[in-house]
């Protein structure tokens, strides 16, 4: 009795594990079939496209900021926002009329400084040498009739000696002309301090002679006394004087100019042409000019009023070709060259793609808040028709590479095992459903490369978690 309750104790516990066996095995069956959602794809042959991705936003490819650089009232503003402008084009003026005069006086200074220049790397004019002979004889002539004069005081007059002396005071007013003459052509044709100098002593001279002349004159007339021979005497030596400047006066002239006088003449031109070229530089610099063809975006001043010196007056956009600037991650920007093409949409036209290429990657690159590095790329814009505007936000997608005849499969039929970090997919066999090992490539914008485990047309599937997953399976 003892021994068959045994074995009907062994029969029930036998029975229930065949039955919990079975309730587990139909479970399991079930939920490869029936538990959880399910979503199948098929690993196919094709081409994978590699890309790097960034945002950035629309930019002229040119843009100048436009200002006075000198201080004055604006006299004209020549454009609105939204103009079209040429190269060269006027766009706002100030008042130029004080800079216009300052420009003629600049150039009048000019040319009379290179007339004294050219005068003197020509050397002593025959006119001026035959005048300065002229003087010369004169004032011979005129020490002659002094010590004459002199000597007849001392000698006694008669009436033919006050004929000559009247005929010296004659030639000493002549004298005193010709003088006269000289020094107001000296001081209309030149700056010169010692030619202005030498025809004002000579003119000096000659009124002096000329004094002593009529002095000796009085006294041949009235008689000699003590008075008239120390006048006399003073004539002798005026005339003298007269002489010698005279002389030195032919001497420079025949002697010509020296390289001091010509260096200092130069030296004049040049500062009168650095007078000028500044001069016109600022009338230059009074008219705001469009530095390349554009569109006006801004204007900050009006007619009549001042204008703001060193801050922007008006803003030029260059709108004939756009492009965007974005920042590559140093990781990425190795694999962009100039001349690779790019894909950019915008948020303001979210339904259109548009074309463009590379224009420049920067050598250097830029350090980003939390010491990540990144690259300043430009993207130039292929013409389009779509009304594309500066500062609309893009985004943009820089083709890489092409991968072709490769097997792939979607992303979200990727696994990862939790404890070893292997990549592995759910894959469908007649009715069962097994984990395979992947090995894994290129990803991009949802779609692997398959480089190891599948073959083309496998049936991959994803299953939604259930208890065959959480049983058998490791997530």
């Amino acid at each position: 009795m003892k021994r068959r309750t045994i074995l009907y104790v062994i029969l029930g516990v036998v029975l229930v594990a065949a039955a919990v066996a079975g309730i587990l095995i139909w479970s399991a069956q079930q939920t490869q079939t029936t538990a959880g959602e399910t979503l199948t794809a098929v690993v196919e042959r094709g081409t994978l496209l590699v890309a790097v991705s960034a945002g950035g936003s629309i930019e002229p490819q040119a843009s100048a900021s436009l200002t006075f650089e000198t201080p004055g009232r604006v006299a004209e503003v020549f454009v609105n926002v939204g103009d079209q402008v040429k190269t060269g084009d006027a766009l706002a003026q100030l008042d130029i009329r004080q800079m216009a005069l300052q420009v003629h006086q600049a150039q009048s200074a000019l040319a009379m400084a290179q007339a004294q220049l050219t005068q003197l790397e020509a050397g002593p004019q025959p006119a001026e040498v035959a005048a300065a002979e002229a003087s010369l004889h004169a004032a011979q002539a005129q020490v002659i009739g002094a010590e004459a004069s002199l000597d007849q005081l001392k000698a006694g007059l008669t009436g033919s000696q006050i004929a000559d002396a009247e005929t010296r005071v004659a030639q000493a007013e002549l004298q005193r002309k010709l003088a006269q003459l000289e020094y107001d052509r000296v001081v209309a044709t030149t700056d010169d301090e010692d030619a202005i100098e030498q025809a004002s002593y000579d003119l000096y001279i000659a009124e002096k002679s000329l004094a002593a002349a009529q002095a000796a004159l009085d006294s041949a007339l009235a008689g000699a006394n003590a008075d008239d021979l120390s006048a006399a005497q003073a004539n002798v030596e005026a005339a003298l004087a007269q002489q010698d400047a005279a002389q030195a006066r032919l001497d420079l002239l025949l002697a010509g100019p020296t390289e001091e006088q010509i260096a200092d003449a130069r030296a004049q031109v040049e500062r009168a042409q650095a007078a000028l070229e500044q001069a016109e530089l600022a009338l230059e610099r009074a008219t705001l000019r469009a530095p390349f063809d554009g569109t006006i975006s801004k204007v900050n001043v009006s007619a009549d009023e001042m204008a703001p010196v060193g801050l922007p007056a008006i803003t030029l956009l260059d709108a004939s070709g756009l492009q965007v600037a974005i920042s590559v991650d140093e990781v990425d920007v190795g694999r962009l060259i100039v001349g690779q093409e790019a894909q950019i949409t915008l948020d303001a036209i979210p339904d259109v793609t548009l074309a463009g290429t590379v224009k420049s990657i920067a050598p250097a690159a830029t350090l980003a808040q939390g010491g990540v590095v990144y690259y300043n790329v430009v993207i130039t814009l292929s013409p389009t028709d779509e009304p594309v505007r500066a500062d609309m936000t893009a985004n943009v997608t820089i083709i890489v590479k092409e991968l072709t005849n490769v097997l792939t499969i979607p992303t979200w039929v990727v696994r990862v095992d939790r404890l070893t970090g292997q990549t592995y997919v759910n894959q469908k066999v007649g009715s069962e459903i097994k984990r395979v090992d992947v090995t894994l490539g290129v990803r991009y914008e949802g779609v692997a490369e398959v480089v190891n485990g599948l073959k083309e047309g496998d049936e991959v599937i994803w299953v939604q978690e259930g208890f065959f997953e959480g049983f058998g399976g490791e997530q």
